[in-house]
């Protein structure tokens, strides 16, 4: 697999799009089922919209990866962009909700999914452009990161809030 050529990667994109789609919708199937027990808490709604980022940002991401005939420095552009979106607003989120944090909260793996779903999407971008360096294959780190935030948030807001 060619880590600057875009074809190649089309069923990693396509699977993509269906996981992060699936996932998305469980999330919104968590926050409908415990919409009250989420709003009572400080920081439960911030992390319910991060999640959503986490898992919209890969779903846009490979949505728009999957758009044929692009010129390399469009795709460029479109990594780095949903980087930035998904870097701005998880940090937006977490910053609001430090003050508010429970004390027993990880909320250090909160910032390492964000910022691992996020950064290689930045360097998969400059990457792209200048055709060095990694190209493509720095979105393994930031889907993987990003899916598996999803799954642990999740699953917090589907199970551990009701503990």
């Amino acid at each position: 697999m060619n880590a600057f050529a875009p074809d190649a990667w089309h069923d990693f994109f396509v699977a993509e799009v269906g996981a992060s789609a699936a996932l998305a919708g469980l999330v919104i199937v968590a926050v409908s089922i415990n919409t009250a027990t989420i709003l009572k808490s400080p920081t439960l709604p911030g992390r319910a919209a991060e999640t959503i980022t986490l898992l919209a940002g890969v779903l846009l991401l490979s949505t728009l990866m999957l758009v044929p005939g692009q010129p390399p420095e469009v795709m460029a552009l479109e990594l780095f962009l949903v980087g930035a979106l998904v870097l701005g607003v998880t940090l937006f989120i977490q910053v609001r909700a430090w003050p508010r944090r429970h004390p027993d909260e990880q909320f250090w793996l909160r910032l390492l999914f964000s910022l691992g779903a996020a950064l290689p999407l930045l360097l998969a971008g400059g990457s792209f452009v200048v055709g060095a360096g990694g190209g493509l294959y720095w979105l393994v780190p930031a889907v993987a990161s990003a899916l598996i935030g999803g799954i642990v948030n999740t699953w917090i807001l589907l199970v551990e809030i009701l503990r």
